[in-house]
């Protein structure tokens, strides 16, 4: 039988999305004036799991935990930064790719999980190029396949080293039976707009496109010799911070660590709780109000920092759905509440809305907006509970919204509230608001429920306007909720997977949800084909000489 990785089963076993610059491995993260370099020197024996080498600056999960956290901190740390460079310390190598020992080596859940996270970090460069002012330029010193190419693609220029030998290729369908599985088909047609008879011919061709063939099919924006490339990735790099509205004089906020502790129980956080039923094979996670509204001014939200309540609660809740993605895989149900003031979300809801504009409110904004992405593609079974004690409100309401159901009890005590932060700012990965996505775009619908920003909704009302799904009483809500949840567990779970992805994104598509509705189809299917990883499969043979045997019937 084939080795394959275990998966993290205990406490010991947890894999931990938190690190620090003074613990990387594989990343060197340099700042000078508007430009930071995140130089990729991934180490051959430091690999998140054992039983693989990460050669010629290939990576696995380990690696890309390190690329979003540097992000992070470039982010918040350094509102000076206004481009950044993504560049390899290793000579004639940019990046090979996703390790491919490890994709052999690893469970079908584990692969898909690596997929979706390395998605959302490259996902969260275009996010910050379009609303936070801070644009990257891939410069490719070296030879670049895979997701190394995938990478770059995410930046807003590519510039490629005109050496006579690097190039860039998306060797997957040749070579291992799979597909470019972070997004690169998706961004060479939508984002590069590559002819399609082109980008044919580049995703058959494992040894890739050079020079100015690269240039020319729009797989690069620049071939530059190599004693000019240093001096023309640093002009472009500065041209592009010219166009940023980052502040080059204002002081960064530090990213402390989360006040975090993990038990057999579940991951406990400040301002959010996470409950494991293995047994129930459900996860409630409960996020808490602050107890007042805090800071009002600039000056104060920056003393605030880190701790400042939306920011906080979003690092944790972030924190705790990449843990659950990873950690918890047969939890197939997620349970959402939120208790606390719901005043105090509103009030902080309308100092968000009103300073959006200052560098740091507007990054806070974009991590919220993030975090709650992660929902909106999770595969799991997302319901949401109102209850007496519970505040979804304003942004917390949209951890409801993004719910595949809201029960709320009917009982006067129970209400919701709206605030201008559900009507932009927070979208889903398909670019529009949770409440034009759930009404289908109606803007009469949306006009109704403007009127209703800041107002207590109970029950009925809640249900009138289409922001609940059942308001059962108090004789049936145990029943309702518990049979709700167990025949829930009864259903495949693959159905579970495409029917929700489905459901939650409906007609309107963006390149973002494009990439993940591929990668729950297509590449879910692939990864689990035996022409992938079955004892003879491209992914399974590859490097041991063997040739791959297909099963030839096309599906």
């Amino acid at each position: 039988m084939d080795a394959v990785l275990a998966e993290p089963n205990s406490v010991s076993d947890f894999v931990d999305f938190q690190t620090a610059p003074s613990r990387y491995r594989h990343w060197k993260l340099s700042i000078e004036d508007r430009v930071a370099t995140l130089a990729m020197d991934v180490q051959e024996d430091a690999g998140i799991r054992p039983g693989y080498k990460l050669k010629l600056n290939s990576y696995d999960l380990g690696v890309d935990i390190e690329l979003h956290d540097a992000l992070q901190r470039i982010r918040f740390e350094h509102p000076e930064v206004a481009s950044v460079v993504l560049t390899s310390a290793k000579p004639r190598v940019f990046c090979s790719g996703a390790n491919i020992y490890m994709l052999g080596l690893s469970s079908h859940a584990w692969k898909v999980n690596f997929c979706k996270f390395t998605n959302e970090t490259r996902n969260g460069m275009e996010d910050s190029s379009a609303d936070s002012g801070l644009k990257f330029i891939a410069a490719l010193n070296g030879s670049t396949a895979g997701g190394g190419y995938e990478l770059a693609l995410a930046c807003d220029e590519i510039a490629l080293v005109d050496d006579r030998s690097s190039a860039v290729s998306l060797p997957e369908v040749p070579l291992l039976g799979v597909l470019p599985g972070t997004g690169g088909l998706t961004r060479l047609t939508d984002k590069r707009h590559v002819r399609r008879d082109l980008a044919d011919v580049f995703c058959t061709t494992p040894e890739g496109v050079q020079g100015q063939r690269a240039k020319d099919w729009g797989l690069v924006d620049a071939v530059v010799k190599p004693q000019e490339f240093e001096a023309y990735v640093k002009s472009r790099a500065l041209a592009l911070a010219a166009l940023s509205d980052r502040p080059n004089d204002a002081r960064g906020v530090e990213l402390t660590p989360l006040k975090r502790a993990i038990d057999e129980h579940g991951y406990h956080y400040r301002y959010v709780d996470v409950a494991l039923d293995p047994q129930r094979r459900t996860a409630t996670l409960t996020i808490r109000a602050p107890e007042s509204a805090g800071p009002a001014s600039i000056d104060e939200i920056l003393a605030a920092g880190a701790e400042w309540w939306p920011f906080e609660m979003s690092r944790e809740l972030d924190d705790a759905i990449l843990s659950l993605r990873i950690n918890q895989v047969e939890l197939g149900v997620w349970i959402f509440s939120a208790e606390g003031d719901r005043k105090n979300v509103l009030d902080i809801d309308s100092v968000l809305f009103s300073n959006r504009d200052h560098w740091f409110v507007r990054e806070v904004i974009g991590m919220m907006r993030r975090t709650f992405a992660r929902i909106d593609v999770t595969s799991r079974s997302l319901y949401a509970l109102v209850e007496p004690a519970t505040c979804f409100a304003g942004s917390l309401l949209e951890l409801a919204l993004a719910a595949d159901r809201v029960y709320m009890l009917d009982d006067p005590q129970c209400s919701i509230a709206l605030s201008e932060m559900n009507f932009g700012g927070l979208e889903m990965p398909n670019g529009l608001a949770r409440l034009e996505a759930r009404f289908h775009g109606d803007q009469s619908r949306i006009s109704e429920l403007r009127e209703h920003i800041g107002h207590a909704l109970g029950p009925r009302e809640a249900a009138q306007l289409g922001l609940v799904t059942f308001t059962p009483d108090e004789l049936d809500w145990n029943d309702e909720i518990r049979l709700a949840i167990e025949s829930r567990l009864a259903l495949s779970p693959d159905a579970m997977t495409g029917l929700e992805a489905n459901l939650r994104f409906g007609e309107h598509e963006s390149m973002e949800s494009r990439i993940f509705g591929r990668l729950s189809a297509w590449q879910n299917w692939i990864f689990v084909r035996p022409n992938a990883v079955g004892p003879l499969g491209a992914l399974k043979v590859y490097g041991t000489g063997n040739r791959a045997k297909f099963d030839w019937e096309r599906v």
